[in-house]
């Protein structure tokens, strides 16, 4: 059994303190270009006395890829979502419509607004933040996972990455199955065994930092909140540290009451950050 990180302790002797931006949109429209690389918030360090030197933010300087699962059109593009891409030198369809609550809040509709709640508070501390998909919007579709994995790479168009965090949430209809895993690649040679390590680390940082929050881990997949897999293209693509994060189980009423409440998902947004911070502090 693992315990309760320390890691608030950790952040705020590194600096990190994350605070949630009282205005995060949802909508459609807020997310940045067509490729998903969204423009860098322009915060500095705190005001200070004129001739002073501005106080550093703590992630000055970084790159953070944020992917939240799925598109809310992609229901209308069957045909696109169900083409094979190359997921880790084996395929797998392009996406997927994703989960929803009983009462039918999307999957990609969270994914989306935990995201932007996400990168809102990693800019206020200095990072740069790029996004896989522009906006949640029901005419349109994808991107496709290889393509979702390789933002952030090296030598891909835009900034390369620190790290790169898939957000999804589950849908497994299994009575009592509820709470959070967070899904590290496992090693597969020739893919994933140069991030493998890196990635472990970061899943152990999110993981603590949900645990931490008071989100329960799951009760149906993983080990003590973190799972090990070598089939998920977006994580086999990536070049840089990453993980998948199962938030959710959507058909879980409890675990959809806090889905489907602005408050439980700024929590949610706000416990990635922290893990993020603490990640990148080591």
């Amino acid at each position: 059994m693992f315990v309760r990180s320390r890691f608030p302790r950790r952040l705020a002797a590194a600096g990190v303190v994350v605070a949630l931006s009282a205005g995060c949109s949802g909508g459609s429209g807020d997310g940045g270009s067509r490729d998903g690389c969204c423009a860098t918030s322009s915060t500095s360090g705190s005001p200070t006395a004129r001739g002073s030197v501005p106080e550093k933010l703590p992630l000055a300087g970084k790159v953070i890829v944020l992917d939240p699962g799925h598109q809310l059109g992609n229901r209308h593009f069957p045909l696109e979502i169900r083409r094979p891409v190359d997921a880790g030198g084996f395929k797998k369809q392009c996406n997927t419509t994703g989960a929803a609550t009983n009462g039918g809040y999307p999957e990609a509709t969270f994914t989306w607004q935990v995201a932007v709640a996400t990168r809102n508070s990693l800019r206020e501390l200095g990072a740069r933040v790029v996004l896989t998909r522009s906006g949640n919007s029901d005419d349109l579709w994808g991107p496709c996972i290889d393509e979702r994995g390789r933002v952030g790479n090296p030598g891909e168009r835009g900034p390369a990455a620190d790290l790169r965090l898939s957000i999804h949430a589950d849908g497994v209809k299994v009575a009592g199955a509820r709470g959070f895993h967070v899904i590290r690649p496992g090693v597969l040679e020739g893919w994933t065994d140069d991030i493998a390590k890196a990635s472990r680390r970061l899943a152990v940082a999110v993981r603590d930092a949900l645990v931490g929050a008071g989100f329960p881990a799951s009760s149906y997949r993983g080990t003590d909140g973190i799972d090990v897999r070598t089939d998920l293209g977006t994580l086999n693509h990536s070049d840089v540290p990453t993980v998948m994060v199962e938030l959710a189980n959507l058909r879980s009423p409890a675990d959809a009451r806090v889905a489907e409440s602005a408050k439980g998902r700024r929590q949610y947004a706000k416990a990635l950050a922290e893990a993020i911070g603490s990640y990148l502090a080591r």
